[in-house]
């Protein structure tokens, strides 16, 4: 044993290098670090294609560009689910920078989704159309903020594991939302989704999409301003570093920890209003598309900064799409397309690392050692 010991002894000792905690990084040389893990990416991925596949490399990235935005309906497209993406990461940052897991964005979606049918179906024909939407966006607001208040009282009450109780809320709002759709399908019990013909949002300046990006880049603007200048959000980033430090200097956790999941949850809702009424037309218990989760990923990735989200969401959105051409264009199965994507957000990821850690050779004991 005294021997294992002196061996594990020295070979911690004669390691060559260690990690150190960098101190803050200047933005741009972060950026930079972001584009080199891209490239090095892409130059994997090249690889990879080349080993399974006959296709050339450099055109399948000239075909996943053009997948993307090849068209101006592609564009727009791609804009409208960039759009749709944010606004759900723009939900999920404040309860993140406060440390409570929402991983429940998926059903606050989907549950401000059927508030928003709801609506449609029973008072579309009873009220004209700018009352018929006020009435769908408060609904959806005050359902979507209800689904994120539940978990949050119990975490406040009781001490409760918020990731799972926000998980298993997921759950429970698909089932409501199949249950739904299977009762107001057309023929009724036959799981087709019902058209929802009003209540649509309108079409401004040609395009259909239009007004959900200009909502989502509201949203985006003064979620920015809310976080950085004003008091509550402030009240947020202490919370999340230190709730001890927060209650010594007499900010009311419990209340902060309500109230911005209470934000959280209503702009998920204000998510779902959007994807019913303003892109699918439909409610279906997948309509959310597992954007919940991703946005998770766009919100860490982005330092739960509301100006980067904005690149952040439109690359995730584009190298989805892109990749989704690729597997239509070379016959190729979705599993592919996964992995060309899935190596791409890892070397993202694995960014991260070295914007926030540097490898430091370990000189002393490297002059002892000779």
């Amino acid at each position: 044993m005294k021997k294992i010991n002196n061996f594990l002894h020295q070979s911690l000792y004669v390691s060559p290098f260690h990690i150190a905690k960098r101190d803050n990084i200047v933005w741009w040389k972060a950026w930079i670090i972001r584009i080199i893990a891209v490239l090095i990416a892409l130059l994997v991925c090249g690889t990879i294609t080349i080993a399974l596949t006959d296709i050339n490399p450099v055109k399948m990235y000239f075909t996943m560009i053009d997948g993307v935005v090849g068209t101006p309906r592609l564009v727009w497209n791609m804009l409208q689910n960039t759009a749709i993406l944010l606004c759900i990461s723009l939900a999920v940052t404040p309860a993140f920078k406060m440390r409570f897991w929402n991983i429940g964005a998926e059903g606050q979606v989907l549950i401000g989704g059927l508030a928003t049918a709801i609506c449609m179906i029973f008072l579309g024909e009873k009220l004209p159309a700018p009352i018929l939407i006020t009435l769908m966006i408060i609904s959806s607001i005050v359902l979507g903020a209800f689904w994120a208040l539940v978990p949050a009282y119990f975490k406040t009450k009781f001490n409760s594991n918020e990731t799972l109780f926000t998980l298993m809320m997921n759950y429970i709002a698909i089932q409501l939302v199949a249950y739904f759709t299977l009762e107001m399908s057309v023929p009724k019990g036959s799981g087709t989704p019902r058209v929802l013909e009003y209540g649509q949002l309108p079409v401004l300046f040609g395009q259909k999409y239009l007004i959900n990006i200009l909502i989502v880049a509201v949203i985006t603007v003064i979620m920015h301003i809310y976080l950085k200048y004003s008091k509550q959000g402030y009240e947020i980033s202490v919370v999340g570093e230190s709730e001890k430090t927060a209650r010594y200097i007499g900010i009311n956790v419990k209340k902060v920890v309500l109230r911005t999941m209470a934000i959280s949850g209503a702009i998920c809702g204000i998510a779902g209003f959007l994807i019913v009424a303003g892109t699918d037309h439909s409610l279906k218990s997948d309509s959310a598309g597992g954007r919940g989760f991703t946005a998770i990923m766009v919100s860490w990735l982005a330092k739960f900064n509301p100006v980067f989200m904005v690149l952040t969401s439109l690359l995730i959105v584009f190298l989805e799409k892109g990749a989704s051409k690729i597997s239509e264009v070379y016959r190729l199965n979705s599993s592919f397309s996964d992995i060309i994507t899935g190596i791409i957000i890892f070397f993202i990821i694995g960014a991260e690392f070295f914007i926030n850690y540097k490898i430091k050779v370990n000189l002393k004991d490297k002059e002892e050692r000779v």
